[in-house]
């Protein structure tokens, strides 16, 4: 049995097609990341101490003054959420502003959690 070029291309086109999609998957994540802060739960933490924060200021608060005390809170996880800014508190905000059409601000949304 005689084995031409095209063969052996095929055989190796095969072989390392197989080695390169195994690469790519052994490197893909398969597990969640300790300090992944975009998963649901986390994101319902941040919007749950940021009601909370809203609720004891009574709606009189500003983002910028809304983002120091949720960082200095006590129940703030500085590990987990390393990458909280004020993009991302903006982010929460207009989340909570979409699916929540009778709130635009944060005074709005104080109103809605005194009700």
């Amino acid at each position: 049995m005689k084995f031409d070029t095209s063969f052996w291309m095929m055989f190796a086109f095969i072989v390392f097609m197989i080695l390169g999609i195994w690469k790519i998957w052994a490197f893909l994540p398969t597990k969640q990341l300790e300090d992944d802060d975009k998963t649901e739960e986390a994101e319902d933490e941040l919007k749950r101490l940021m009601f909370k924060i809203i609720k004891i200021n009574e709606g009189k608060i500003d983002n910028k003054e809304l983002f120091f005390a949720i960082t200095e809170h006590e129940e703030f996880d500085s590990k987990l959420f390393w990458r909280f800014n004020h993009n991302r508190l903006n982010q929460l905000l207009n989340s909570h502003y979409i699916t929540n059409p009778k709130c635009s601000n944060i005074m709005d949304i104080y109103k809605e959690l005194s009700s």
